[in-house]
């Protein structure tokens, strides 16, 4: 593939990728990573020991699958930002840290949430935000899909209420709260790893300038 840095004009230092579950996050940052030259952080959730019992049980173990995914998220971008690369200027990541708020909040009770948030608002002081948040929307037929064809055993507990609910969640907070340039793209069926022309056309919507609010895009209706 030819490397495409010199081919277009994108100058956003800090590009973070969201998505439902399922919804091909780390697919995508690892095409962008490669070909804008930037540094890659992709979330280390198979590490965390209380998800398959939490897909099983999440009352009993929402609290511990979402504190450990704080702190880990939380570590991961503390030496990830606290360190200068001298050999990528940007970064682009599958996640961002506000995440684990979004999904506390979807996970937790009314109890365990204002702790939770307590401790997320200490630890989310230190980090500088996205300069861009693209957000992969797919339907939940679509998600389901993917997580059969991934193949991950923890994740054959997942409901498609679950995945509705986290899809409201990330929307909610968009919709109120927009600190940062967020692009929705529709993605539906498109495949950004093999079609090359849906992707070559989302580059082209990162050499654009946006203002802190939400933008909806779809690939099949633009080409």
């Amino acid at each position: 593939m030819t490397h495409l840095k010199n081919d277009y004009n994108i100058d956003y230092q800090f590009i973070a990728i969201e998505g439902n579950i399922g919804a091909g996050k780390t697919t995508l940052s690892e095409r962008l990573a490669k070909d804008l030259d930037a540094r890659l952080i992709l979330e280390q959730f198979t590490d965390n020991p209380f998800l398959p019992y939490f897909y099983e049980n999440p009352e009993r173990y929402a609290l511990q699958v979402e504190l450990f995914f704080m702190t880990e998220r939380h570590k991961q971008l503390q030496e990830k930002f606290s360190n200068i690369d001298l050999f990528h200027k940007s970064t682009v990541a599958d996640y961002f840290f506000l995440k684990t708020l979004l999904f506390a909040k979807n996970n937790l009770n009314d109890d365990e949430y204002r702790l939770f948030k307590r401790l997320f608002k200490a630890l989310n002081s230190s980090f500088a935000q996205p300069d861009l948040l693209i957000y992969l929307h797919r339907p939940i037929e679509t998600l389901l899909k993917n997580i059969s064809n991934r193949g991950r055993d923890f994740e054959s507990q997942i409901k498609p209420a679950y995945l509705e609910t986290l899809q409201k969640a990330y929307f909610d907070y968009f919709e109120a709260h927009p600190p940062f340039p967020i692009i929705v793209i529709h993605a539906d069926e498109s495949d950004f790893k093999t079609t090359d022309v849906h992707y070559h056309w989302l580059l082209k919507l990162l050499e654009n300038k946006y203002n802190n609010e939400i933008y909806h895009f779809r690939p099949e209706k633009i080409l």
